[in-house]
């Protein structure tokens, strides 16, 4: 990255290039299809584990699959978006990447938040995220003008 300091702030002049932005959008939406299908492939496993371990505490077991998406969805997102590639599976089939504006590297925690706002964000504003993307600086949903992070592409 090449980031310069000006005035005490953090300017990087490859988020600042608008050629970064260039079908974001479009290929934020593929990403997350693509990573919808990888988490659902990946929970069939985990799924199998869960029904044997059901059979082996008599039911109890079982209750786990209630929270068997969501938890397989936030491990992928704590390995894929919070490791130094600081993208899923589906962006890096995309070209896209989640970057911090403030130059700093993303975080697995940061990552794992900013995947659950926008889990919450579809659930309760669906058609007002992308809405946003349309006005907003850089392309930027409402969770990403939330935590400070805009989606690039990482072929620049």
């Amino acid at each position: 990255m090449n980031a310069r300091v000006l005035d005490g702030e953090i300017i990087n002049s490859r988020l600042d290039d608008v050629r970064a932005y260039d079908g974001v959008r479009t290929r934020r939406i593929l990403a997350c299809i693509v990573d919808y299908v990888i988490i659902g492939l990946l929970t069939i496993p985990f799924a199998i584990l869960v029904f044997l371990l059901g059979v082996l505490t008599l039911g109890l077991g079982w209750l786990l699959y209630g929270i068997l998406v969501p938890a397989v969805a936030i491990l992928y997102i704590w390995n894929t978006l919070g490791s130094a590639r600081q993208a899923t599976t589906g962006m890096r089939v995309m070209g896209i990447r989640l970057e911090r504006l403030d130059g700093k590297p993303l975080d697995a925690p940061t990552a794992v938040i900013h995947s659950v706002l926008f889990w919450a964000g579809n659930v309760i504003l669906t058609p007002l995220i992308l809405l946003v993307t349309l006005f907003s600086d850089r392309k930027r949903t409402l969770h990403d003008l939330l935590l400070g992070t805009v989606v690039v592409r990482d072929d620049l």
